[in-house]
């Protein structure tokens, strides 16, 4: 169990301990424990296994808590040895981890609305925790210590677990044999499972298109990306000036999905303007009559209201104005309606005639 926010190892099985007034020993299942059988009892157990019985297995990365409760007041302290030998010490530390419990309750590690959380390291193996309790508060200087100001968790100097356990016993064997006690839960760190991925290819016929995907912008198109989770997501293409275009696809794990769509331009919307009148009934209609808008003073050009007629006479046809121009002798208007384009060109002819022409081109592909 690693001494910074993302980790916790472990704790092995135990070696010799010296005796002494304590008289600590070694069981198979501890690294250290008192033989009197004190009234005071700790209990040690990590999140999977509330019992503290079982012996759980952690991913590599995830996020684990170890909790501790006892029968009368006690100061507790936890320690995890990893598989790899090294000791850590968990409690007390730095971060708010105040060690004294009182009597049965359940301080545990992150407590419940900590701001941090700590995941299993990639230390792969068997892992032992180690909950020690005491009546009166240990002095643990001589087996750990806080190397610099900035450190959250006190780094144990024994090492290994005969180690870890001599240094124990010099801890505890000049207190009362009745002040003290062990407990020990087990975790198995095994290795993080890969993740499978797949990939996306997306084609369109515009080159400045954006792909969307399950809400997020991933980028322009005619682009593979890959590192995507498998599952079913829903996919929009946007360009300026063409149709969105959405779809629900799926993303297979090692494979790659391809997208091929052809946007379609958007229509422009006519613009409808409101006729102007010259408040003369009599003029408004022979400004009708010819297409145009008369004034007292002036009458329309006759080419431009014949022009006028023919492009309304489109319209209501479906067809969309794009644009008119102004020639030497007239006007042309372009038009479209899907993939038709009409030309309407109005030219003045000799004797104050008017000639008007209509092209109509189609596009098709194949």
């Amino acid at each position: 169990m690693k001494k910074n926010l993302t980790a916790f190892v472990a704790l092995t099985a135990a070696a010799a301990l010296g005796t002494a007034s304590a008289q600590g020993k070694i069981s198979a299942q501890s690294i250290i424990v008192n033989p009197t059988q004190p009234d005071l009892a700790v209990s040690v157990n990590v999140d999977k296994d509330v019992a503290g019985t079982q012996n759980p297995s952690y991913r590599a990365g995830e996020n684990i808590r170890v909790s501790a409760s006892v029968n009368r007041d006690a100061y507790v302290y936890l320690f995890n040895v990893n598989p790899d030998g090294s000791v850590d010490q968990i409690l007390p530390n730095r971060l708010g981890g105040d060690n004294f419990v009182k009597a049965n309750t359940t301080r545990s590690f992150p407590a419940p609305g900590d701001t941090f959380t700590y995941s299993v390291d990639n230390i792969i193996g068997q892992n032992k925790v180690l909950a020690l309790a005491s009546l009166t508060p240990l002095n643990l200087d001589q087996i750990s210590a806080f190397k610099s100001a900035q450190d959250q968790f006190a780094t144990v100097t024994a090492k290994g677990q005969a180690g870890f356990a001599q240094a124990l016993s010099i801890i505890v064997n000049p207190l009362p044999q009745n002040s003290w006690v062990t407990d020990t839960a087990f975790y198995n760190v095994v290795a993080q499972a890969p993740v499978s991925t797949g990939s996306l290819f997306v084609g369109t016929n515009v080159a400045n298109a954006t792909v969307i995907l399950n809400g997020q912008r991933l980028g322009g198109t005619n682009v593979t990306y890959s590192n995507l989770r498998p599952g079913s997501y829903p996919v929009r293409i946007q360009a300026p000036g063409y149709n969105d275009f959405a779809t629900t696809l799926t993303i297979r794990a090692n494979t790659t999905t391809s997208l091929n769509v052809d946007l379609v331009p958007t229509a422009p919307q006519p613009v409808y303007q409101q006729p102007n009148t010259t408040g003369n009934p009599i003029l408004d209609l022979i400004g009708g009559l010819l297409g145009a808008i008369t004034t007292p003073a002036q009458i329309q050009d006759p080419a431009r209201s014949a022009l006028d007629q023919k492009v309304s006479d489109l319209q209501n046809q479906g067809y969309v104005l794009q644009g008119t121009r102004t020639t030497t002798t007239g006007y042309v208007s372009t038009m479209s309606k899907g993939a038709a384009r009409v030309t309407v060109t109005v030219d003045r002819s000799a004797n104050r005639t008017l000639s008007v022409q209509v092209t109509e081109t189609t596009l098709y592909r194949y």
